[in-house]
């Protein structure tokens, strides 16, 4: 793999205000996206093919990985934030110091995730959820969990080089841990290519020698382009309690913002189970189709947060406003693109994952709502990750904590109190997305962000 060539010593990262700039950072980003969701399609099918209730059971310790890893997202994202800024400040030789910090960091997070999964997380599930899928999920999970350390290594590294403004890098890692996984999902889980037949828990060994496979291959794209040398990555390997603090600060609210929403997930995967594997199954299908048809979404986020964050870096403030309105317009019309063609062919989308008939005939309005719900995404979440690239986290986690109080207030009353079907529970989405828009849509327009303009 050659090295970058535009990638030197005197490489200017600052980023401009302008279409172009954003497409640049934000298409990578989305084919970093695309492939891993594709993946996560891929195993669904396959696991679909073990039986009814798998694929549920999928969903339930899916959405518990989730919660770790965004654990792990939210550290990535106050990362990305403080090295852009960095970046624009011209402070590059920060950014190692801080770059190790969050391998601290994140090493420490996995080691509580691993003791939490093979200890308080038997107790919560036998309580919560089916007896028929608990052994299942809780066999699962202690395998899986063991993924979270290589997982929050290869995060540390993608904030790296999408706060450098080197996101076309990212591709080479996210292609290695997805052929890896759907080769060995083929294999582990029916015992082809030689391999031995382990059923459901071939999907999880399969993902984590995929995530360790990510992690290396990132590394190596790091080294060939000489950006350890470039940002002093290695310099300074001793624990630094400021860099650590600056990091926390920034992160930890991120950190509880993403943990409280996957959360509040894992409340509602557990209140469709009660309704039975149908429903899970309908619901874990419509789970996958928030992440395959968002990726576009998740991408124009990331570089909102980056070029916001850089923007004010350079101190040119008075342009963000600029700048959200272009990434909301790219968000918005991309999602409309992908929206109208979903609509027309539902039935054919949907019954790739089954053709069963009474599958299709709850599916098909749960995916309706679901892809309005993407359309207010695509605003909400650009508008939120704005949020964070000015640097006041604090009032990310207010509009989630207020915005997940509602959400559940509602899924609750639907499910639970009035027993309403699970069209009514996804109906939740648009309870939050549109409470996300309004609360982060006027905090950016307050201008109180420009009271904090240093991290």
């Amino acid at each position: 793999m050659p090295a970058n060539p535009a990638f030197t010593m005197s490489e200017n990262l600052k980023l401009e205000v302008t279409y172009k700039q954003i497409l640049q950072m934000s298409l990578p980003i989305s084919f970093a996206i695309l492939v891993p969701q594709f993946n996560f399609l891929i195993n669904s099918f396959f696991l679909s093919k073990l039986g009814q209730g798998y694929m549920g059971a999928s969903g339930v310790t899916g959405v518990y990985y989730l919660i770790f890893s965004v654990i792990g997202f939210g550290l990535n994202n106050g990362l990305q934030a403080l090295i852009s800024r960095r970046a624009g400040q011209d402070r590059l030789k920060e950014i190692g110091e801080l770059f190790m910090q969050s391998v601290y960091i994140s090493f420490f997070i996995a080691f509580i995730g691993i003791l939490i999964t093979y200890t308080a997380a038997p107790i919560i599930f036998k309580n919560n959820t089916d007896p028929s899928i608990y052994h299942l999920t809780i066999e699962f999970l202690k395998i899986r969990i063991w993924g979270l350390p290589f997982l929050y290594l290869y995060q540390m590294r993608n904030g790296l080089l999408v706060g450098t403004n080197q996101s076309k890098l990212l591709v080479y890692g996210t292609l290695a841990e997805t052929v890896t996984n759907v080769v060995l999902d083929y294999g582990l889980i029916f015992g082809n290519l030689g391999m031995p037949k382990l059923g459901f828990n071939g999907a999880a060994y399969a993902s984590i020698i995929a995530e360790f496979m990510g992690m290396s291959v990132v590394f190596l794209v790091i080294g060939i382009n000489k950006m350890t040398k470039r940002f002093g990555l290695f310099e300074n390997i001793s624990f630094q309690w400021k860099s650590t603090k600056t990091i926390l600060v920034q992160s930890s609210p991120l950190i509880l913002q993403y943990a409280i929403s996957i959360i509040s997930w894992e409340f509602f995967f557990i209140l469709v189970s009660h309704d039975g594997n149908l429903a899970l199954d309908v619901s874990q299908v419509m789970r996958l189709m928030f992440g395959f048809f968002g990726i576009f979404i998740w991408a124009f986020a990331a570089a909102s947060s980056t070029m916001v964050s850089n923007i004010i870096g350079q101190g040119l403030h008075e342009k963000v406003s600029m700048l959200v309105k272009k990434i909301v317009t790219l968000s918005l019309g991309s999602t409309i693109l992908i929206f109208i063609p979903l609509q027309i062919f539902a039935h054919q989308i949907l019954g790739l994952f089954n053709q069963d008939a009474a599958f299709l005939a709850l599916a098909i309005p749960v995916f309706r709502v679901v892809c309005v719900a993407i359309l207010f995404m695509s605003v909400s979440t650009v508008c939120l990750n704005a949020v964070t690239g000015t640097g006041n986290t604090k009032i990310n986690l207010m509009i989630e904590v207020f915005t997940i109080i509602l959400y559940c207030i509602y899924v609750y009353t639907v499910m639970e109190e009035l027993n309403l079907s699970i069209v009514w529970g996804w109906g939740s989405e648009w309870v939050y997305w549109l409470s996300i828009l309004t609360l982060s849509a006027a905090y950016l327009k307050s201008g109180k962000w420009k009271k904090r303009m240093n991290i």
